[in-house]
Order: C-alpha cells, then sequence, then structure tokens
C-alpha cells in the first residue's frame, strides 16, 4: 500500500478500508440477526405445541406431571347441629393433568374448575357437619378425610383436557364458641395430666415389686424373706389392679366427677 506524499492514504485506499469495514460490520449483523431469530422460531414453536422452549440455556423440564398447589380464597362455613354456629374449613387442592401443559395454561384451567371443587367440597363437609355438636371440630375433620380417603381424585374435563384434583381439608372451631370451650379444655388438660401421674406411679411401683419379688425368691428358705416376698407380690398385684382401674376410668371418664388421686401401693 503506497501513501500519498503528504503520509495520508490514497483515496483508493480509503474506499477500500471502508469498503472492508462495512462488510465485516453486515456479515456480524447478519450472524447475530440469524441467531435471534432461530431462538425467536424455536420459542415460537414451542409456545404452538404447548410445550416449554427447548435450548442450550433453557431450563431442564421437571420429571412427571405438572402440579399447581391451590388454597380456596376464603375458608369454608358449614352449620354445625343446631345452624347456630358453624365449622370453618380451610381447603386445598393440589391440580395435575396428564397432558403437557405449560404452566400459564394449567393455572388458567385451574381457575375455571377450581369453584365447582369448592362447592364439591362444601357439599360433603356440609352432610358430614349436620348432625354434630359446634364443639366437635375434630371429628368433623376425621369424618370429612375419611370421605375424601374414599375418592381421593376428582377430575374435571373441558375439550380434551381433563384436569386431576386432589384435595385437602382442616377443620376449625367457629370462634364465638372458644370462650365457652376454654375451661372445659382447661380441666380436660388438668385431668390427663393427673392420669398420666398415676399411671407413671403405679407402673413404677409395679415394676419395684417384681425386682423385689424376683430377689426375696432367691432365697426363699429364710422364712422372714419368704413373708417379705409373699408381701412384694401382693404390692405387686394391686399395683397392676391400680393400673387397670385407672386405664378404665380414662376410657370411660365419668361425667360428674373427676378421678381422685390415690397414693401408689406401698412397697
Amino acid at each position: 500500500m503506497t501513501d500519498a506524499p503528504d503520509g495520508r492514504p490514497r483515496p483508493a485506499d480509503q474506499w477500500r478500508h471502508r469498503g472492508v469495514r462495512g462488510l465485516t460490520v453486515a456479515r456480524d449483523a447478519g450472524v447475530r440477526g440469524w441467531r435471534w431469530w432461530a431462538r425467536s422460531w424455536d420459542r415460537l414453536v414451542a409456545a404452538l405445541q404447548d410445550e416449554a422452549p427447548v435450548g442450550s440455556a433453557a431450563a431442564p423440564s421437571p420429571s412427571g406431571p405438572l402440579v399447581e398447589q391451590r388454597d380456596a380464597p376464603r375458608l369454608i362455613a358449614v352449620p354445625a347441629r343446631g345452624y347456630v354456629y358453624s365449622f370453618h374449613i380451610r381447603a386445598t387442592f393440589a391440580w395435575s393433568s396428564a397432558a403437557s401443559l405449560r404452566s400459564e395454561v394449567l393455572s388458567w384451567y385451574v381457575q375455571y374448575f377450581q369453584p365447582n371443587a369448592i362447592q364439591r367440597l362444601t357439599r360433603l363437609a356440609a352432610d358430614a357437619a349436620r348432625d354434630l355438636p359446634p364443639h366437635r371440630a375434630g371429628d368433623l375433620e376425621v369424618a370429612l378425610q375419611r370421605a375424601l380417603a374414599e375418592d381421593p381424585l376428582w377430575h374435571y374435563q373441558r375439550g380434551d383436557i381433563t384436569l386431576t384434583c386432589r384435595p385437602d381439608a382442616a377443620v376449625r372451631l367457629d370462634e364465638r364458641i372458644l370462650p365457652a370451650l376454654q375451661p372445659h379444655v382447661d380441666r380436660l388438660v388438668k385431668l390427663e395430666y393427673q392420669f398420666d401421674e398415676q399411671i407413671r406411679k403405679a407402673r413404677y411401683a409395679e415394676e419395684l415389686s417384681r425386682q423385689w419379688a424376683t430377689i426375696l425368691d432367691d432365697h426363699a428358705d429364710d422364712h422372714d424373706l419368704a413373708d417379705a416376698r409373699d408381701h412384694m407380690l401382693s404390692a405387686q398385684r394391686e399395683a397392676a389392679r391400680w393400673i387397670a382401674e385407672l386405664l378404665h376410668r380414662h376410657a370411660n371418664p365419668s361425667p360428674e366427677s373427676a378421678p381422685s388421686p390415690r397414693v401408689p401401693p406401698n412397697v
């Protein structure tokens, strides 16, 4: 390449440099444009096929069907016996589909079908709660869980798409009844503690009597030790009888009187 006498490139060389640089820029822009178009085309095809985009930067697809967990927007209220108080149910639904659906498509179908699932769960709960007094929330939850276990999966269909729903429910008491139940619950907690304490004492007395009877049995020839052994065996039988009595009282509580604490058998 020959420069002009003043050191500047000749005009022909300047145009040649500009032409080469323009072709290089156009080539790079074309390559970038082609790559962008290829990525956009892949996304467009995947969207039309209702599948996630596949590419080097795409996250790996989760194994198994897509599941969406959705809570009911509010607590479901069903009347208890007498129709004065209500039970309140917190409902949760797990939605899935055997078809390959994108998350936003699955969410649309869940939004469409969930009112039907809430209505079905409300009917089940109302049937189970109709004959229960308002403080038996635990019994209602057990009955509701049993009914859901008999039919655990609900199916809803729109066109060619079928969604599967797995409902779950937890029951709460009516807040208006809590102040009336509080004294009775406190009394039951105290009785349960007394019962557990008496059972521990009775079992300790029974075990201690058994150990002493075993030790004294090794010296059965001694008259005094034989009398002590008989006493230990009698105390052991008394402790066993006491445990049986406590268990019977706990299984059949008296509504008028609470079981009074007793002194454990002497050992």
